[in-house]
């Protein structure tokens, strides 16, 4: 089997209606014309990344506005979409929330953000998402055909261990919504998506917003899909566009199988335990 994978670099400026036309207008070249089975957007896609906008977009899932027009999307076109990520409001508490559509507009999966971020880079940019997110709390899947997926959002991307987990979940396809800044994105965007495909040999793919110079973070861009050799096979550019790979699963069981890591770990030293 072989997805095609469309992550949607979104431009993310003006209105919330704005946003989720050409949003939902990306979604239908993605797959009309780009012929994806899986569509995936970014990080906080609906509206600006501040915690002022954050907290003033915030809907209920799965009956919001966003969530409609996911849903209807996904319906349309017949595709899976991974509805990068959204302020979510649910018994008093906000969330940053990953929705993912089935081919038949049904919501099949939920992520809330596990690890909220917490940087603060002398003279770049501050950042303490804890101050106005509850942490999610639990690891998420889905299928595509046979394939499990396993799904993060950002800052869960920069612990090897969440990523650890899903591979012994049974994971062949991680994907990460994120809104990485542009002065950690080129040092880290690609080292991350590279480490978290080679450790776990599992294909990686990294969604981010457009860059925008005026927005008050500064995106890095450059949405990217790596493979479980660890190798980019493509990447976007700073700009809106649609970014498109196949993933030729077969590969999965092949470099398993030629390096057969997971098997030789020393349980007796060493130990990873999934809570679920």
């Amino acid at each position: 089997m072989v997805i095609r994978i469309a992550l949607i670099q979104l431009r993310i400026a003006g209105s919330k209606e704005k946003i989720l036309k050409n949003a939902v207008d990306l979604i239908r070249i993605a797959k009309k014309e780009k012929e994806a089975n899986v569509v995936v957007l970014p990080e906080c896609f609906n509206c600006p990344y501040s915690a002022q906008d954050f907290e003033a977009s915030a809907e209920e899932i799965p009956l919001g506005p966003t969530s409609l027009a996911l849903s209807q999307a996904a319906r349309d076109y017949g595709v899976h979409i991974v509805g990068g990520s959204i302020a979510e409001i649910c018994c008093g508490k906000l969330y940053n929330t990953c929705t993912v559509w089935g081919p038949e507009g049904e919501l099949v999966a939920k992520h809330r953000k596990v690890h909220p971020r917490n940087a603060n880079i002398p003279e770049q940019f501050a950042v303490h998402e804890a101050q106005v997110i509850s942490p999610g709390a639990s690891y998420t899947t889905f299928f595509v055909g046979e394939t499990k997926i396993g799904l993060g959002v950002c800052w869960d991307m920069r612990f090897p261990e969440f990523a650890a987990a899903y591979r012994q979940m049974g994971c062949g396809l991680l994907i990460y919504p994120a809104a990485c800044d542009a002065y950690t994105g080129e040092m880290h965007w690609e080292l991350l998506a590279r480490s978290r495909a080679l450790d776990n040999q599992v294909f990686v793919a990294f969604c981010s917003p457009a860059r925008d110079s005026h927005a008050e973070l500064i995106c890095h861009g450059h949405s990217l899909v790596v493979d479980p050799w660890g190798q980019i096979i493509q990447m976007g550019t700073e700009f809106q566009e649609i970014v498109v790979a196949d993933l030729v699963l077969k590969t999965l069981n092949e470099i398993r199988e030629q390096i057969p890591v997971l098997e030789e770990k020393r349980n007796d030293l060493y130990e990873l335990v999934v809570k679920k």
